[in-house]
């Protein structure tokens, strides 16, 4: 990609992300995350309605007069984007590609996290670490990141989320809030979730596509796996074709759910074909 070309696609992403960021999402992502405790602020005379645990024995015997200690949040985090790469990110079917999706979800809690003073990074996976950023501050950290999403090239096309797990607890010594940013088509990873979870916030956001749930009836159709590039024709003219197709899909999103709610881990379904502002504040309203 041209650099002029580049530069164009990361300001036109950035002035719709930070607008989002600033207008939609400032509130809720500050309420959401918690910072890691309370953190001694200063001294000041006791007034009515103060708790009386809060009260500074030391200053109050030294001046006579009752004082109390003032506590504030200590909101500096780190926000960790775990971000599929693999080759099924390239399906989209309506108004955007799963990638596409994707690049805008992260620029989107990358400036609500700069906008909160929190550091951001980003570990790009498929079935291996393609790339990872450390955390950092800063508007040109964000629009570094950016422009990774949109121009990284990734080496392998499988998916193991086990592994980008892995990586996520042993790289980020200290505790974060790190979403997972992924469609998910892998499987034995509940263990990785749970540890992962444990030392970190962790939380899913699963990017899918409509005919990823259902197929249309057209006839016969030539389905091929992005990551292992094996064919497969569908006549999907066939009713009985097409209701094993859903509950096969029904089937893979429950069990999802289940292994999220059984890990402690907050989720979130997004589709290619609709807004991810709904679905995202309902998360962090949630929270």
């Amino acid at each position: 990609m041209e650099t002029s070309e580049l530069l164009k696609k990361v300001r036109k992403i950035e002035i719709k992300t930070r607008g989002l960021s600033s207008q939609i999402f400032s509130g809720e992502y500050h309420s959401a995350f918690k910072g890691r405790g309370m953190t001694f602020s200063e001294v000041r005379e006791y007034q009515p309605g103060d708790d009386i645990r809060t009260i500074d024995w030391n200053v109050t015997a030294r001046f006579n007069h009752p004082y109390i200690k003032v506590f504030e949040e200590e909101r500096e985090m780190t926000v960790m984007l775990v971000v599929d790469v693999s080759g099924s990110g390239s399906f989209g079917t309506l108004k955007q590609l799963k990638q596409d999706v994707i690049t805008e979800l992260c620029a989107v809690l990358a400036f609500s996290s700069m906008q909160n003073n929190d550091k951001v990074g980003v570990i790009f996976f498929s079935d291996k670490i393609e790339k990872f950023i450390p955390p950092k501050k800063g508007k040109r950290h964000v629009l570094r990141i950016i422009r990774d999403l949109i121009e990284l090239k990734p080496e392998n096309k499988k998916t193991d989320i086990k592994l980008a797990l892995k990586y996520l607890t042993g790289v980020i010594k200290k505790r974060s809030i790190s979403f997972i940013i992924s469609d998910f088509m892998d499987n034995d990873f509940t263990d990785a979730l749970k540890i992962a979870n444990k030392k970190h916030d962790l939380i899913a956001l699963r990017i899918y596509d409509k005919r990823e749930q259902e197929l249309p009836d057209i006839g016969l159709i030539k389905l091929m796996d992005a990551e292992t590039g094996t064919i497969k024709w569908v006549d999907s003219s066939d009713k009985k074709v097409r209701t094993h197709y859903a509950v096969n899909a029904k089937m893979r999103e429950d069990q999802l759910k289940n292994m999220f709610n059984k890990s402690g881990v907050d989720s979130a379904n997004i589709t290619t074909s609709e807004s991810y502002i709904v679905p995202l504040t309902n998360l962090f309203k949630r929270r």
